[in-house]
């Protein structure tokens, strides 16, 4: 638990824990030149923190935008609904990201490695028995009604109601939740899967919903029931959202004043949205958006070229990594359920092209396991077994695989194996993801090259999410568990879990493959139940062992948990490795950030 809303976590425990998404007002003011860190717009000689890596920064905005933060990275296309229980919810609503609007219990922090405060004040385990929360003073919805211990249990039940819902999955690390008093909330541990540290992490992910609102739904309508008015516990509400932008206020009697020691600096939040990332990247660089989290190719070129760009770290790799997008493979698909094909697949993949090519060289070298091999992971890691077991990129090898599986090469340059032609098969990831696009285009390359007919599709976000969570895909670039209080245990689960898979053309929100196996749970409940490292390794080792030999999926990258990238031309003091009072993230305990930036001027 922390004392502190505000952390200083050094360097070092920031590298350990972090190997662990126009309109109108938006563009009103351009940015001006940039000036040195410490000779700021507002006279003051001090040296000032948080500015660009080159030390520079702006000379602020004034006027209408003078207090708004333009951010973006999060919405791609126009907002269908703000429904968090929807599976394509809006920006700010969707799972997982800022909260802003909707909050959780607890709050993950990537830097310090702690759970801390968010709604709950504190929280307290009793071993593998029970999870006692206590709420915080006060805490009231943006409508003004407060939030009791009876409104989060009822949050919970939700995923009882209807099992299609994300939320479903806390009753897989969970037998009740009860609301002893207002301000009590006490989670039994699922004696089953004693998995506390995946119940924990639940905790941290679950925004808590105004019952008002969701109790009045019918159970088989929470997740398709369409809302423009979000209601939610945070400081902003939504004022405006169209094809061009989301739009949220500050809201003056958020309960968290007092908790944060005041309100967010900011008045407005405005997130432009953009048809793809370059669009994004253009008025990023030139001050027009103040942070935002989505790739930028060759960033360091922003502030050699004078910008007040800056990023946490400020040597290469520029960013922590913290979660391995994944090629997925449809192993209902003839061909793909060859576990032999899937390993030729992943020793096809030429590797270093994405990383220096997609990833502008922000990823190492990727390992044939589902295991992050530094950082707080790599405890876990078996590099001997990996290498002796496991795949890298050769495409003679991969080539072999195919053929002493029975692979037979036709006239076309193209491999049947039993009858079945090696595809034509489609590779989807989301349009104007731009780094995954690219890596999508090397892999359809590097399959063609070894006879495995693959080309690329990118469709809307909406629609990689429905045919991905559908089962309706071939291959697909998509994402997995990052760092958090249940990793790596909760990466085989997205990837290997037998339990939670759904039939095609049901909803899943794991094991989108839908590769099966009889051993496999298993083994994720020794890993899960597991007490100490020694006892996890083993099962990790195991895990990670069946992994390598079925391959339903391989890592193409590292990537960073989320792209934390600012331009100080309108705010200084923002978290860096120098300045390290909240952590880079927008989740979870990366709202503290928005309580302590600094305006320049206006």
């Amino acid at each position: 638990m922390s004392d502190s809303v505000f952390q200083q976590p050094s360097r070092r425990a920031f590298i350990t824990i972090g190997g662990l998404a126009i309109g109108g007002l938006a563009f009103a003011a351009c940015a001006p030149k940039a000036s040195t860190g410490s000779t700021g717009a507002t006279g003051g000689t001090e040296a000032k923190l948080g500015v660009g890596n080159n030390g520079q920064v702006g000379k602020g905005r004034s006027g209408a935008t003078a207090d708004t933060l333009f951010i973006a990275g999060f919405q791609w296309g126009a907002p269908a609904t703000f429904n968090p229980l929807a599976p394509t919810a809006a920006w700010p609503a969707a799972a997982n990201v800022m909260q802003i609007t909707y909050e959780t219990l607890l709050r993950w922090n990537i830097a310090t490695g702690e759970i801390m405060p968010g709604l709950a004040k504190e929280y307290k385990l009793d071993g593998t028995k029970t999870v006692t929360l206590t709420l915080q003073d006060g805490v009231t919805f943006s409508d003004g009604s407060a939030l009791t211990a009876a409104d989060v249990a009822a949050n919970f039940e939700l995923g009882k109601k209807n099992t299609g819902i994300a939320r479903n999955a806390f009753w897989q690390a969970a037998d009740a939740v009860a609301a002893p008093d207002d301000k009590t909330v006490v989670v039994t541990v699922s004696q089953k899967t004693k998995n506390v540290g995946n119940l924990l992490r639940l905790l941290t992910e679950t925004y808590i919903l105004p019952m008002s609102v969701f109790g009045k739904i019918a159970d088989d309508k929470l997740p398709t029931e369409i809302m423009d008015k979000p209601i939610g516990t945070g400081p902003f509400t939504l004022t405006k959202a169209d094809q061009t932008q989301v739009v949220l206020a500050l809201n003056e009697n958020y309960w968290g004043k007092t908790y944060y020691g005041g309100l967010p600096v900011i008045k407005q939040i405005i997130h432009p949205i953009f048809k793809s990332n370059e669009d994004g990247n253009i008025k990023f660089q030139a001050g027009e958006l103040d942070i935002m989290q989505q790739f930028v190719s060759q960033i360091w070129k922003m502030w050699e070229g004078g910008k007040p760009v800056g990023t946490y770290l400020k040597d290469k790799p520029y960013y922590v990594p913290g979660s391995m997008p994944m090629l997925l493979m449809n192993t209902t698909k003839k061909g793909l359920d060859n576990a032999a094909v899937r390993k030729a697949i992943a020793s096809a993949i030429d590797y270093a092209s994405i990383a220096e090519t997609a990833m502008s060289g922000y990823s190492a070298e990727v390992q044939p396991s589902l295991i992050l091999p530094t950082g707080a992971e790599g405890k876990f890691f078996n590099k001997d077994d990996a290498a002796a077991n496991g795949w890298k990129f050769d495409a003679a090898a991969a080539e072999k695989l195919l053929t002493d599986a029975g692979a037979k090469k036709g006239s076309d340059g193209v491999y049947t194996i039993d009858g079945t032609r090696l595809g034509p098969w489609k590779l989807i990831t989301p349009t104007g993801w731009t780094d995954w696009n690219a890596s999508c285009e090397i892999i359809a390359k590097s399959l063609k090259a070894i006879g495995i007919d693959c080309s690329t599709n990118f469709p809307q976000q909406a629609e990689t999410t429905q045919a991905i969570q559908g089962g309706t895909f071939d291959l697909a670039v998509w994402y997995v568990s990052g760092v958090n209080p249940a990793t790596p245990w909760a990466r085989f689960k997205d990837i290997m879990s037998q339990s939670e898979v759904q039939p095609i053309g049901k909803t899943t929100f794991a094991n989108y493959g839908r590769w099966k196996n009889d051993t496999v749970e298993a083994l994720l409940t020794e890993a899960s139940q597991a007490t100490d490292d020694t006892a996890k390794k083993a099962a990790y080792d195991k895990l990670d062992s069946l992994y390598r030999k079925e391959v339903p999926a391989c890592p193409i990258m590292y990537r960073p948990d989320e792209f934390y990238e600012y331009n100080a031309s309108n705010f200084f003091n923002w978290p860096d490795e120098k300045n390290s009072y909240a952590p880079p993230m927008f989740r979870g305990a990366g709202n503290t950030w928005m309580y302590k930036i600094k305006k320049i001027a206006g």
